[in-house]
């Protein structure tokens, strides 16, 4: 045995029954030889963490632009904050730690700059040529975009982890089913794990920002009923410390008691549903991992908190605006004189005329780069933090 077999045969005893084993994976778009030391999906966490893609997402906003302060969160740092998540979660269900943790790294890899402000900017730009959706994104990166190897374009990446990117539903996901991409049922739990990890992320840590931004405040949280138990908590434990480190141990209780509340919920309906091995995922596993039907609308409260308070602030909203218009008129300037785009995208935009190819490279731009570029072809100062 080398040192894959050896790690493919220590999950096969460790892991549960119906986790996705790395040995039974169903494989790739184009054969290769497996890695002597690698797993598959471990192998597709260094794709990932070393494609141009990932590490554009440090420069590519959250919810706050970065120009506004080095504290706030990127989607870099959500990415790792959700991957750190998801292999806990998979590691307490006896699930695949890697495979969890590799679509998590790549759930945001499609995302636009300035956040979801130019998403929706984008998808209103190509509402006549099948729209814009980050998850779909996500995956034309992966499969087209990215160029590292001779062979093939993309970086060739197991299925269950192409599925786990085209799955990704939250209350702010909904992707449509892709024709070209062969469903085999539901998709695996470690698919489903991301899903609530990223929503305990960006919560959390947008309830953290918006408190350092000066957007939120403790007394105003205190209407919040999961924050308020937590906050309880935190000044009974420790009332005599700092505020920022009762902010800290209130932000972790708060991903503590989510993560539990998951996994307990996720292992009741596992048993529930009568969940016994991944084919049984496959025939009957919807919706298998989630948090309780009290956490859920304990959590709705608080997201709508986020909404009003942080998401609808006139300063975020002002940021959205300027977003939305930095994308618009540079769509435009490429759309007339195509020629200003980088050769590549050019030589394609020319070559069938699609709209998608633009699409392609706007997204794929970071924050700062956007503004840049902006200013250099239109001429006018967008960027208040420049």
């Amino acid at each position: 045995m080398n040192d894959r077999e050896r790690y493919e045969a220590g999950e096969k005893g460790l892991l549960a029954p119906y986790a996705q084993l790395s040995k039974t994976s169903l494989g790739r778009r184009h054969k290769e030889d497996p890695c002597s030391f690698r797993p598959c999906f471990y192998r597709d966490v260094g794709r990932i963490v070393h494609s141009t893609a990932f590490r554009l997402l440090e420069y590519k906003t959250q919810v706050f632009v970065n120009h506004e302060g080095d504290y706030y969160r990127t989607r870099l740092t959500h990415s790792l904050e959700v991957a750190q998540m998801s292999r806990g979660v998979a590691r307490i269900l006896g699930l695949n730690e890697d495979l969890a943790e590799t679509i998590a790294l790549a759930h945001d890899l499609g995302h636009t700059p300035f956040g979801h402000s130019g998403e929706v900017a984008l998808n209103n730009i190509m509402a006549d040529d099948g729209g814009f959706e980050h998850n779909v994104q996500s995956y034309r990166v992966v499969t087209r975009l990215e160029e590292r190897y001779p062979d093939f374009i993309g970086l060739n990446l197991s299925y269950e982890v192409l599925e786990g990117i085209l799955t990704h539903t939250t209350q702010y996901d909904q992707p449509k089913k892709m024709k070209d991409f062969q469903y085999v049922g539901f998709p695996t739990l470690e698919a489903q794990i991301v899903n609530y990890t990223d929503e305990i992320a960006f919560m959390n840590h947008d309830l953290d920002d918006g408190i350092h931004w000066g957007m939120l405040s403790i007394e105003s949280l205190k209407d919040v009923d999961l924050w308020a138990e937590t906050w309880r908590a935190v000044e009974k434990e420790i009332p005599n410390a700092p505020a920022r480190i009762k902010r800290c141990r209130a932000i972790s209780g708060l991903i503590n008691e989510l993560i539990d509340d998951l996994q307990l919920e996720t292992k009741r309906r596992i048993a529930q549903a009568g969940i016994k091995t991944l084919d049984d995922v496959r025939l009957k596993g919807k919706n298998i991992v989630s948090l309780s039907d009290s956490m859920v609308k304990r959590t709705s409260e608080a997201k709508e908190f986020l909404f009003r308070k942080v998401y609808r602030h006139p300063e975020v909203v002002k940021m959205a605006e300027i977003a939305g218009g930095i994308i618009d008129d540079l769509f435009k300037v490429y759309l007339q004189d195509p020629k200003l785009l980088p050769e590549k995208y050019s030589t394609r935009f020319l070559g069938d005329g699609s709209k998608r190819h633009i699409s392609d490279y706007i997204a794929g731009m970071t924050d700062r780069f956007a503004f840049e570029t902006h200013n250099r072809l239109i001429g006018k100062t967008t960027n208040p933090g420049l």
